[in-house]
C-alpha cells in the first residue's frame, strides 16, 4: 500500500455507510467512473449514468442504497443514501490526509502590529500585515502577503489564501475558506453628483461574513456606506463575483461566476445565481428564489422559483417598448387565436 492509500475500512469508520467487500482493499485515488481503476473510488449519484457504473474498472464505487442489487458483483461498493454528499465528505477526507501535519506560528518575514491578538495554533504566512487590534481567532491560517486591517476578525478554523485582503473593521465567521485575490471592505461605489463633478461619500459601514462561508478567488465585497454588507452562514460565492455596498446575502445561498450584486439589494436564503447574471440594486429576492445564468433581475422577486431573463441589447427607447410588448405575448397570442376562429372558414 502506498504512502497516500487508505484502506476501505478506515474510510467507512469515519464517514459511515454500509460497506460491500473487504475492508482491507486499499484506495489510492478519487476518480470519476469513466477512468477509475482497481486503485480508484468512484461514484453515481445520477441514475441515468448507470451503464458507465456496469463499464467502470473502479476498485469500489459509493452509490445510493437503491442500487444494492447493481454493485452485487464488483469487488466493493459503499452504499448510502446521499452519494454525491458522501463524496463530497470522502474529498475533505483526502485533503486533510494530503495536508497532513500543518505548521503553526508566525513566520519571520510576517508583520503583526502591537495589539493584534492571535489565538491559540494560528499560522501567519511570509510578509502577512496584521494591524493593531486585529483579532485572529484558534486555528486560523492566514496565507502570505494577506493583509488584516486594523480591528478586523478572523473567525476560529477560517482559512485566507495568499493575497487575501481584510479591511478595517471587517469580520469573517468561523470554517470560512477565502481564496486568493479576495477583497473584502473595499468602499463601495458612492459618489454624489454637484455641479458636474462627484463627490465621494464616505463608505462608513464594514462588512459582517457568517460562518462555513467559502469565497472565490478575485471576488470583491464592498463595505457598507452607513450600515454593514452581510453574509450570512453558509454563503458560497464562485470567483469573480461583485458583492455591492450594504447588499444583504442570506443563508445558504450560492452563486456561480462573474455575477454581479449592486448596492443595497436583498438576497433570500437558500437562493441560487447562476453565472454573469446581474442583480440590480435596492432589490429583493425572496427565499428560495433562483436565478438562471446570465440574466440580468430588473424587479424584486417575492415568489420562490426559477427565474429567466435574458433578452438582446439595444437602444435603451426600442428595448423599453419591446420589453413592454414581450411581457404582453402571451395575451397578445391567447387574443390571435380567438380571431383565427372566428374567421376560420
Amino acid at each position: 500500500m502506498t504512502a497516500s492509500a487508505v484502506k476501505l475500512g478506515d474510510i467507512v469508520a469515519e464517514l459511515g455507510g454500509e460497506l460491500i467487500g473487504s475492508p482491507e482493499l486499499s484506495i489510492e485515488r478519487i476518480g470519476p467512473l469513466e477512468t477509475a481503476d482497481a486503485g480508484t473510488i468512484a461514484f453515481l449519484s445520477n441514475p441515468k449514468y448507470r451503464q458507465q457504473l456496469v463499464a467502470s474498472q473502479a476498485g469500489c464505487v459509493i452509490v445510493a442504497s437503491s442500487l444494492r442489487d447493481e454493485v452485487a458483483g464488483r469487488t466493493a461498493a459503499i452504499l448510502t443514501d446521499d452519494p454525491y454528499y458522501y463524496f463530497a465528505r470522502l474529498t475533505q477526507l483526502w485533503a486533510r490526509r494530503r495536508r497532513g501535519k500543518e505548521i503553526v506560528g508566525v513566520m519571520p518575514q510576517a508583520a503583526v502590529y502591537p495589539g493584534a491578538r492571535l489565538g491559540d495554533d494560528v499560522f501567519v504566512g511570509p510578509f502577512a500585515v496584521i494591524e493593531a487590534g486585529a483579532v485572529i481567532e484558534d486555528g486560523a491560517r492566514i496565507g502570505a502577503h494577506c493583509f488584516i486591517g486594523r480591528d478586523a476578525h478572523v473567525g476560529e478554523g477560517s482559512r485566507l489564501a495568499p493575497h487575501v485582503t481584510l479591511g478595517h473593521d471587517c469580520r469573517i465567521g468561523r470554517r470560512a475558506v477565502v481564496h486568493s485575490g479576495v477583497v473584502i471592505g473595499a468602499d463601495g461605489f458612492g459618489f454624489a453628483p454637484h455641479q458636474g463633478r462627484y463627490e465621494k461619500i464616505e463608505q462608513l459601514g464594514g462588512v459582517r461574513i457568517g460562518d462555513d462561508v467559502e469565497i472565490g478567488a478575485n471576488t470583491c465585497i464592498d463595505r457598507g456606506a452607513l450600515d454593514d454588507t452581510v453574509l450570512e452562514d453558509g454563503v458560497k460565492l464562485d470567483n469573480l463575483i461583485q458583492i455591492g455596498h450594504n447588499v444583504r446575502v442570506g443563508a445558504h445561498t450560492a452563486m456561480a461566476g462573474c455575477v454581479g450584486v449592486a448596492g443595497s439589494a436583498r438576497i433570500g436564503a437558500h437562493c441560487t445565481v447562476g453565472g454573469a447574471a446581474v442583480i440590480l440594486g435596492h432589490l429583493t429576492l425572496a427565499d428560495g428564489v433562483h436565478i438562471s445564468a446570465a440574466s440580468v433581475v430588473m424587479r424584486s422577486i417575492l415568489q420562490p422559483g426559477q427565474y429567466s431573463g435574458i433578452f438582446p441589447i439595444d437602444d435603451n427607447a426600442s428595448w423599453e417598448k419591446n420589453a413592454a410588448t414581450l411581457r404582453q405575448l402571451h395575451s397578445l397570442r391567447d387574443r390571435l387565436r380567438a380571431l383565427e376562429k372566428q374567421v376560420k372558414p
